[in-house]
């Protein structure tokens, strides 16, 4: 069953099996925030075992562009559609986030992000991105990356 994310009283509830839990949940609301305060819309998750369309998704996007296998497992997925964009969402137990912004228009932006939950490394396949900091109220620092989509999915 999806739960929406509440980003005034943040929880960790679904990422408590994550070494930075807390770090991650504020993370994920960091992202729900987003997208209420820009597109008034509702950001919930499931688990992978009830969405498991969006996990493969996500993977099947990672290994045909980049190689990409992540070897952390997947906790919580979200998935949906705002302003003709698909957005896809997993957060890893590592503290890892990853999502795909897939513009469902011929010629839109289409791209993979990476953030890192604060008190994480680097995972090791995803060491030969370079990452930005950024400061958030809900996160502390999110280290993030990303890379553009060069296939159809």
């Amino acid at each position: 069953m999806s739960s929406p994310v509440d980003f005034v009283t943040v929880s960790t509830a679904g990422l408590e099996s994550s070494p930075v839990a807390d770090a991650l949940a504020g993370l994920r609301a960091n992202e729900a925030r987003y997208f209420k305060n820009k597109y008034d819309h509702v950001f919930t998750v499931s688990s992978p075992d009830e969405d498991p369309e969006t996990l493969k998704w996500v993977s099947d996007i990672l290994r045909e562009e980049r190689g990409i296998v992540i070897s952390s497992p997947a906790l919580e997925v979200s998935a949906f559609e705002v302003d003709g964009i698909r957005m896809a969402y997993v957060f890893y137990r590592s503290g890892l986030s990853i999502n795909v912004m897939y513009t469902i228009a011929d010629g839109g932006k289409r791209a993979v992000g990476f953030k890192l939950s604060q008190g994480m490394d680097v995972p090791e396949e995803l060491s030969a991105f370079k990452f930005a900091r950024q400061r958030s109220k809900l996160a502390g620092e999110i280290r993030g990356s990303y890379f553009v989509l060069k296939s159809e999915h």
